[in-house]
């Protein structure tokens, strides 16, 4: 079963295209990478598919629904965590949860219940009245991920969503999304670190608004390199040879 199908998807601005003809699927349970270079088209695509942003041509569905005819009801099946820091420094971490919640409209025992289970997940340790500003990076993050699962999702679109934390706490993110994809969410993930993209289950990368590949790690290593043992190549290697050209 798919959790996203995307046809032939373009948007438009004015003369330029952000996001041009493409096609993919992503599979139920799914950690799927989507990589490219910054402007590639990869925020862009997820606001199309979040129900954010309205496309130019072709045909999105997520979690079975039309994303343009069916926009409200695609939003309480994603999850979206954008790559700016979307808490609010000034109020709690239990002030945040909530506020997220009202957005959400989600009943008050809805809220106790997944914001225990949530926090448990992430192993948070500090006082829910702790103000964000005061947690570490990487805590943020887990807390921002927290915020974005709050109403239960099918699908989690994570828009590099370790940009700028510690290895460690990089780290600790990925068993977070691995133990997510364990439970049969999907997890939709942008990444410019290759150690991440590795752990996807399939990478789709993206060079000025098009689709160039989409396969395994692997796979996109067996392709571009043939003659070389996949074990020894890199994605790093693969990714400058398939988006800034050999």
């Amino acid at each position: 079963m798919n959790s996203v199908e995307v046809q032939n998807l373009s948007v438009k601005f004015g003369d330029y295209y952000a996001v041009k003809d493409i096609s993919f699927t992503v599979e139920k349970g799914e950690i799927f990478g989507f990589l490219g270079a910054n402007g590639a088209g990869k925020t862009t695509t997820i606001r199309v598919l979040c129900g954010l942003l309205l496309p130019s041509q072709g045909e999105t569905r997520v979690c079975g629904l039309d994303v343009q005819r069916q926009a409200f009801e695609v939003k309480k099946k994603v999850g979206y965590m954008s790559q700016k820091f979307t808490l609010y420094d000034d109020m709690t971490v239990a002030e945040n949860l909530t506020f997220t919640a009202s957005l959400r409209k989600l009943p008050e025992q809805q809220l106790k219940v997944q914001k225990e289970r949530l926090l448990e997940f992430i192993r948070f340790k500090a006082s829910e009245k702790t103000l964000v500003k005061d947690l570490p990076g990487g805590i943020k993050q887990q807390v921002s991920l927290v915020s974005s699962l709050l109403h239960d999702p099918e699908i989690v679109f994570l828009d590099e969503p370790t940009a700028g934390v510690s290895p460690a706490y990089r780290q600790r993110f990925w068993s977070l999304i691995r133990a997510l994809g364990k439970e049969g969410k999907t997890v939709f993930v942008t990444t410019h670190y290759m150690d991440e993209a590795e752990q996807c289950h399939r990478i789709a990368l993206m060079r000025s608004g098009e689709l160039i590949a989409l396969n395994s790690p692997e796979g996109l290593k067996a392709a571009n390199f043939p003659d070389r043992n996949p074990h020894d190549v890199s994605l790093e290697e693969v990714f400058i040879a398939e988006v800034e050209g050999r």
